[in-house]
């Protein structure tokens, strides 16, 4: 009897084993399917948490928009990293095409050597990279394009660009769904636009207006604008001087209205004195009202100078030519521009001369996030100890730190009142006219407009503290090529001008997106027992190397003796003292590499812990868990456990 229980019991556990499997297949299936749209993102910087901006993006998408990633497989095996990065694009792609309801769609090609899938990858313009001595390029780009043939490309992902990868792929997703080209309306008291406004004459444009037109339609607006025109996307304000009592209250409305602007003010202009013609009042004080309106201020009557980042240039001193730092040009570097924002973040170097200085205007509800500034010692100077014919060995030798980085540009954000709490204000003319009846209501040149006393939305300004940085001379050089005139830029400034145009000419859902961190993690506790470990066996490791460079003098000493046996005899005291260097340099040596593995093996003991704990333990310790579990219910049941 008891054998056919056993039997029973025997069919039973293997019944329930079938059927637990069947169960745990299907549960995954079902999973798979049913749950597919829901992640746990437990990363540090929320990499794979898809932001609002990016779903009011998606949301809104009329017409397909083909993407096609290419991702060469033989890139992937010769360098993981890569392959890590194209898995983070591929999810966030197919969290796209979730997210749209299809109207992303998403096609993944492995471009293969000689095949028509590179051919295709090499069509839309991507960039492929040597992976082999054969000559074999391997790519990891995208192509994306919409129903009226509009294109974007992007030639190679660049793991510098990895933390705003969210950023790109949705602007060019905005980009595809919006295609019409935005209009900026510039307003400038200097030629920028050269002979195009009709204000300059006929001078040529400057480089940054050129670099401007690639992108977008740029519209030159009068000093005396009494409102921005409705097909103004943005504004582009540089070295706003003279602009009429309307012309302010217009750009104060458009702003307030959810107008974007970006602001190019001056307290010294380096381009008026080279035309020999230097400004008693270079600063443009009138509009600082609209500033600090907004929540920021130039400081008056002060520059920026920064030892650490000065530029050197040719100078006079006491009657001769010298070389010294000019602590009022600087050249910015990495280091002084903001990497979480997209309008600064991969730029390398801008050049300005002469900049102001930003700060948070008292009692500002808005934020002011600074997008570029000097070095941490930065000091404040006189304007006019720049604005003719500087000394520029003097304010080296004066100059003294102050302590504090110095904002030179920054974006503003936030809810804003108006900088005219009264409403429009009133000209002569118009005051004359209410006095004799007249009603200019329903003139079509002057629309009667209702008053914004606060920001409908949160206004986004950009202000920048020069317009130096948009002359040609201090970031470009032209040369020629076969007869023809070429740009050669050595800073980037156009970059940053650009960069910020097309920013502010996003949605305010793209406009609000801001970079995360890489998929590549540094290992802290690996990095601390190496710092620990060098700490301790480094100082051994470079006596050890001073002996042996030591003992391998001496051996040159004695090898050069017996490179001359012809000449002289070797005496049985040099032989033994060859050998008992040879053997000391070997002893030396073994030492040296004991030393040079310790380095290595508190990492080599944790990598083993960490692959013990991911491979082993984890099971060791549910097989643990169930058979107590079982153990347990037996005991419940007063089932007898037979030996």
């Amino acid at each position: 009897m008891s054998f056919y229980e056993d039997m029973g019991r025997s069919k039973v556990t293997l019944g329930s084993l079938i059927v637990a499997a069947v169960l745990f297949a299907a549960v995954n299936i079902f999973s798979n399917s049913a749950f597919k749209s829901m992640r746990l993102d437990l990363t540090e910087d929320r990499l794979f948490t898809i932001s609002q901006g990016t779903r009011e993006v998606l949301g809104s998408i009329e017409e397909p928009i083909n993407i096609r990633l290419y991702f060469s497989k033989g890139l992937g095996e010769r360098s993981p990293v890569h392959s890590l990065y194209y898995a983070r694009v591929r999810e966030l792609l197919e969290q796209y095409r979730d997210i749209s309801g299809g109207m992303v769609r998403v096609e993944l090609n492995n471009p293969e050597p000689f095949t028509d899938a590179e051919d295709r990858a090499v069509a839309f313009g991507l960039k492929g990279v040597p992976i082999n001595a054969a000559g074999e390029m391997g790519y990891f780009g995208l192509a994306a394009t919409n129903s009226t043939d509009g294109q974007e490309v992007i030639a190679f992902f660049n793991r510098e660009r990895e933390q705003f990868i969210e950023y790109d792929l949705t602007k060019m997703i905005h980009t595809l769904s919006n295609p019409d080209r935005k209009t900026i309306g510039l307003i400038s008291a200097l030629p920028i636009d050269g002979g195009r406004g009709g204000n300059f004459g006929r001078s040529r444009p400057w480089a940054v207006s050129d670099q401007i037109r690639d992108f977008f339609e740029m519209r030159t607006l009068g000093h005396d604008i009494q409102a921005v025109p409705q097909d103004i996307d943005m504004l582009m304000i540089v070295h706003p001087k003279g602009l009429e009592e309307k012309a302010l209250y217009a750009i104060d409305q458009y702003v307030l209205g959810g107008g974007k602007a970006l602001v190019f003010i001056d307290p010294n202009v380096e381009w008026q004195m080279l035309q020999g013609a230097p400004m008693a009042d270079p600063a443009p004080r009138e509009f600082n009202r609209l500033l600090k309106a907004w929540g920021v201020k130039l400081v008056e009557n002060k520059v920026a100078a920064d030892l650490e980042t000065a530029r050197r240039v040719n100078a006079m001193a006491e009657g001769r030519p010298v070389v010294s730092d000019y602590v009022v040009w600087l050249g910015l570097r990495e280091g002084n521009f903001n990497a979480s924002d997209v309008v600064s973040a991969g730029i390398k170097r801008i050049n300005v001369a002469t900049p102001g200085i930003l700060e948070k205007a008292q009692g500002a509800g808005t934020q002011m996030t600074p997008l570029i500034t000097t070095g941490a010692d930065a000091m404040m100077i006189d304007a006019s100890k720049v604005s003719f014919n500087p000394d520029v060995v003097s304010l080296f030798r004066s100059f003294k730190p102050g302590g504090k980085p110095l904002t030179i540009a920054a974006r503003i954000r936030g809810d804003a009142e108006s900088a005219f709490a009264d409403g429009a204000p009133t000209t002569a003319k118009e005051s004359a006219a209410d006095e004799g009846g007249e009603n200019k209501d329903n003139d079509e040149d002057n629309p009667s407009r209702p008053h914004l006393s606060r920001s409908a939305a949160p206004i986004n300004v950009i202000v920048v503290a020069d317009t130096d940085m948009l002359s040609d001379r201090f970031w470009s050089r032209t040369g020629r090529i076969l007869g023809q005139r070429i740009l050669i830029p050595f800073a980037n400034n156009a970059d940053f001008v650009v960069n910020a145009l097309d920013n502010l000419a996003g949605s305010d859902a793209l406009i609000g997106l801001r970079g995360r961190g890489r998929t590549e993690r540094p290992f802290h506790l690996v990095e601390k027992i190496r710092r620990a470990a060098e700490t301790r066996f480094r100082a051994k490791e470079q006596e050890l190397a001073a002996r042996l460079k030591a003992v391998q003098g001496s051996l040159e000493k004695l090898q050069k003796k017996e490179g001359k046996a012809r000449e002289m005899i070797l005496t049985d005291q040099d032989k033994a003292a060859f050998e008992t260097f040879r053997i000391q340099m070997l002893s030396i040596r073994k030492e040296l590499r004991g030393v040079q593995h310790a380095l290595r093996r508190d990492i080599e003991s944790l990598d083993g812990w960490l692959k013990f704990i991911n491979i082993a333990a984890v099971p060791i310790v549910l097989g643990l868990g169930m058979l107590t579990l079982v153990y347990a219910r037996r005991r419940r049941a007063k089932i007898p456990v037979e030996a």
